[in-house]
């Protein structure tokens, strides 16, 4: 397995490549974000280790940009950094995993492995349909470059069909993700915001992204419509 180990501490950096490399594993380090980025887009890696605070480009910054370039290797972010949020913006940039400062080897080597299992899907960090983009992250929904806004039910909604893009996704599938299996309203409210949807991503665009199939529910173009 070739890891790629982004780290500005020495020491850290220097005992996780020694524990690495004791392993079996061929490991490459870099010391700034800038170039992490360099090496992480020009070579061919099996996963990354990558800190957060980090010289040059943040590595929240450096996962958003390997993202938006296609590149799919599995990331593991290691910080300092252990509040919520943080792990939430890490992951929701496109990061596989995260650990926390001061961490076990042993812990690290199993993520890495179970990283490495998974493969390579892709998982950009902003969902595009076409020219209908959705940024989970920042929540934010433009249509050609045109910010849209949306409540966060509808961006819900949204988040959920352009994840399923092309596939048909009943009322029953929508209500129990966007909703939840407690709510015992009528599924026509499914109906309802699909209906606010278009009228804030389709209709002032002249489009038709969100298709409805019938007898069987809803489905989002694959082209944006």
């Amino acid at each position: 397995m070739r890891v790629f180990l982004v780290e500005d501490e020495a020491a850290l950096a220097t005992m996780v490549r020694d524990a690495l490399v004791g392993e079996g594993f061929a490991v490459d380090v870099a010391a700034t974000g800038t170039d992490g980025l360099w090496a992480a887009t020009e070579h061919p890696y099996d996963v990354i280790v990558l800190d957060i605070m980090l010289p040059g480009l943040s590595g929240y910054e450096v996962c958003r940009q390997l993202r938006g370039r296609a590149v799919w290797t599995p990331i593991v972010m290691l910080t300092a950094k252990d509040g919520e949020y943080d792990l939430a913006d890490g992951l929701d940039l496109g990061a596989d995993d995260y650990l926390t400062k001061p961490f076990s080897l042993v812990v690290l080597l199993a993520r890495l492995r179970a990283v490495v299992r998974r493969g390579r899907p892709e998982r950009p960090a902003v969902l595009t349909a076409g020219d209908l983009s959705v940024d989970p992250a920042t929540r934010r929904v433009s249509r050609g470059g045109q910010e849209i806004s949306v409540t966060s039910r509808e961006f819900a909604l949204l988040e959920f069909l352009i994840r399923h893009r092309g596939e048909v996704m009943s009322r029953s599938a929508i209500m129990a993700s966007v909703w939840d299996w407690a709510f015992d309203g009528d599924t026509n409210i499914v109906d309802v915001y699909i209906r606010y949807l278009r009228k804030k991503i389709d209709q002032p665009f002249g489009r038709s992204a969100i298709e409805t199939v019938r007898g069987a529910g809803y489905r989002l173009a694959a082209n944006g419509g």
